[in-house]
């Protein structure tokens, strides 16, 4: 597959995030598998249980996204893997969530470790799995 292969694989992956930031539903719906792949779209957000089905998924993310004010991801130890028709990206989403109700607008951040899977269809690399897993008590020792 080489580079251009990583690169789309990489693309598709950052417009995961940049569908999240922005809140919006019609560009994240445009990031998941559908058609054939629409049963097994698999999403798994930290503290939740599984969620299968692509109308299920993103039901979830329009959950998510009317309930959150402000979310920025800074993506770290980025590793892409692509095998002929799918592609596994992991990574560590470091989190920074804010409130329009606090007086300083921060309200927390986080580190979450993601897997997201891709599958190649026909107009391109589509998300078929998320699954991020909070990160809890690191020390800069570990």
């Amino acid at each position: 597959m080489g580079d251009a292969g990583r690169a789309a694989v990489e693309k598709a992956n950052a417009e995961f995030y940049a569908a999240f930031e922005a809140a919006d539903l019609d560009r994240m719906s445009a990031v998941w598998a559908a058609g054939a792949f629409a049963p097994g779209v698999s999403c798994v957000h930290p503290g939740w249980p599984m969620l299968r089905g692509r109308e299920e998924v993103l039901r979830s993310w329009a959950l998510i996204m009317a309930n959150t004010t402000y979310i920025q991801f800074v993506l770290t130890d980025v590793e892409t893997d692509v095998y002929e028709d799918h592609a596994v990206v992991t990574c560590k989403e470091n989190v920074l969530t804010a409130d329009e109700d606090t007086e300083t607008g921060f309200l927390a951040g986080g580190s979450i470790v993601a897997t997201n899977l891709f599958v190649r269809d026909g107009d391109g690399w589509r998300l078929l799995l998320h699954h991020g897993s909070p990160i809890l008590n690191t020390t800069e020792e570990e």
